[in-house]
Parts: C-alpha cells; structure tokens; sequence
C-alpha cells in the first residue's frame, strides 16, 4: 500500500500556469513573505513552490507584474524583528508571514500594511484577531489546528505503540502555542496511562541531553509539537528518535517523509497555496478585515511502515485503513 503525494517545484518564473482575467495589469506590486524556515529546508521551497503557483493560477507573475520578497528567519527570533521591521519598510502591499513565533513580532510594526497569516492555531486567543469570521483589522489567513488536536497524537501514539506509558513532549516553552499545546497533552495523559515530560526546543545540546536522559528509562515515545524551533532541529529530533527506538508522532507529513514514524496534521504546503487567494484578494482591493479566517479543511494522516519496522512494531490494520498515506 502505498499513497504519494507529487509537488511540482517551479523552476522559474517563465512556468505556464493559465492566467486568470481579473489578474492586475500596470504597476508592479509588492509581496513580503516572512516564515521561520531556513533557506536549506526543502519545506521551505516546497512552500514556496505552493504559493508560486498559486499565485500564478491567479495571473500574478513573480518579476513580471508583482514582486515577491522572501526573508526566512531560521528559527532565530532577533532574525524574525530584524526581517519584519525590514519587510514593512519595503513598503510591500501585502504581507504573508508563516507560524506562530513569527505573527506576533510582525504585526507589531506592520502598521496599516495588510498581513496574511498561514500555520497558526489561534489567532482568536492570541489577539490577533477579533473573531474568525470578522478578524477586523489588517491580518486575516489561515489556522492549521485546534489545540485539542495535540491530545490526538498522544491518542495515536498509544495506538500504535500500546505499551507506551512514557511520553516527552518537544515543545517551545517561549509561545503561548507551546503552552497549550502540552497542556492538551497532558489533560489526556491519565486516561490512557501516560506520563508525559517536556522537553523544551531551543539549543541542540539542550535537546540531545534531555531526549538521551528521557531514554534512559524504558517504555518511552515522543511527541514533537509545532514550533519554529522544532522545524529548524527536524533532523537532530528524528536522528535522536530513531537512536533511542523511540516511536513518535510528528506535525506534518515532512517528518514523517524523513524518517519518522507518523505524523497527524494539516498539509502545510496547501496552505500556502490557498493564502494565494487572499492574498490577490488583497491585491485587487479587498481588506484583510472583511476575509474570515479560515478552518483546515483536512487533517492528513501518515505512517512510515520502514520506520515501524525498525522500531519493531505492527501497525494496526485499522490505522492503517485510516491512514492518507502509507511510506514503506
């Protein structure tokens, strides 16, 4: 059984995507794109891949009638104020910015620019918004989960690997994300005989040595939540998953295409390829405040079986037949 999921990249900007009618003619226009990816990742080109073409199904030209300015902050928050502070004064006409640790310090100096928001998971709770139906202001965009999902991959976990009774919860202690996130974790934890630990993820040395002392004792797992640290250590986590045999969940399928066990979360490079719409939305006159925030529409299910193999584990035929994709 085996699902694979094609992503074209583009090469260039001469790429023939059809050109929508209403596609803006005359001046060029100005995108600023701010996440807390690196410029190695190949997530980030794959989501850069996603909003290119979205873009140009919408008619928008990368150096032909918009420009696009990229600034990817690594995971580093003085690199998220300095690029924020440098794409506002680029004048740009919209703003799509990527993940939770990046929306707050650029909606502080953004001003009236109009921002799209893409892979945060409450934009309510953190006051970025007014409502997700009349955000209000001059951000609107895209959530990617519900807290309460966290306590799903601690679900899945025990799932796949019944005689977990140990959990380390890799977390960003900084944001409120990280918070929450393992506060859902742990809510569920008694029900299903778990007791789970955080670990925080911020310096690699800091991560090795307390993922190696969690390892120590057995009947472990892990759970790395969403955060822009996490992504910028994917590799160390997943290196340190598999060294320990610990079985783990992840937040998206990219983990779970490098190595990882299973991941449960939102396609990210969708979302990029939808903010597109608001954001030629914006382009065309509309005002972030009048565009809901919108809900993912799918969460997408992935299981590594080389990985389970490794660890020693079957796969329930029944998370295998809920599964969306299927990595042997």
């Amino acid at each position: 059984m085996k699902r694979r999921e094609f992503i074209t990249l583009l090469g260039g900007t001469a790429a023939a995507w059809p050109l929508a009618a209403h596609a803006q003619q005359g001046r060029v226009r100005r995108i600023g794109v701010l996440t807390g990816g690196a410029r190695t990742d190949p997530v980030v080109s794959l989501q850069s891949a996603a909003l290119l073409q979205g873009l140009q199904q919408l008619g928008w030209i990368d150096g032909r009638n918009v420009q696009i300015d990229y600034r990817l902050a690594a995971g580093n928050a003085d690199n998220i104020r300095k690029y924020s502070a440098e794409l506002v004064a680029l004048a740009p006409d919209v703003i799509l910015v990527a993940g939770t640790a990046a929306v707050g310090p650029l909606l502080q100096v953004a001003g009236a620019v109009p921002v799209v928001f893409v892979n945060l998971p409450d934009p309510v709770g953190a006051g970025y918004v007014k409502s997700l139906a009349r955000p209000g202001g001059n951000a609107t965009g895209f959530t990617n989960f519900e807290y309460g999902l966290s306590a799903k991959w601690l679900q899945l976990l025990k799932e796949v690997a019944p005689g977990v009774t140990r959990v380390a919860v890799l977390r960003d202690p900084t944001l409120t994300a990280g918070t929450a996130q393992f506060a859902a974790i742990q809510a569920v934890a008694p029900s299903l005989g778990i007791e789970v630990s955080p670990i925080d993820v911020r310096e690699a040395a800091e991560i090795e040595h307390a993922v190696a002392a969690f390892a120590r004792f057995s009947n472990g797992g892990l759970i790395a939540t969403q955060s822009a640290s996490a992504l910028g250590h994917r590799r160390l986590i997943l290196t340190l998953a598999s060294r320990h045999r610990l079985p783990a969940v992840y937040i998206n399928r990219f983990w779970a295409a490098d190595g990882g066990l299973m991941s449960y979360g939102v396609n990210v490079t969708d979302e990029f390829r939808r903010a597109a719409g608001y954001i030629d939305r914006i382009l065309r006159g509309e005002k972030p405040a009048d565009l809901p925030v919108q809900a993912p529409t799918k969460y997408e299910l992935v299981v590594n079986l080389k990985t389970a193999k490794t660890l020693g584990l079957e796969i329930p035929p029944t998370l295998l037949a809920r599964a969306d994709e299927v990595i042997e």
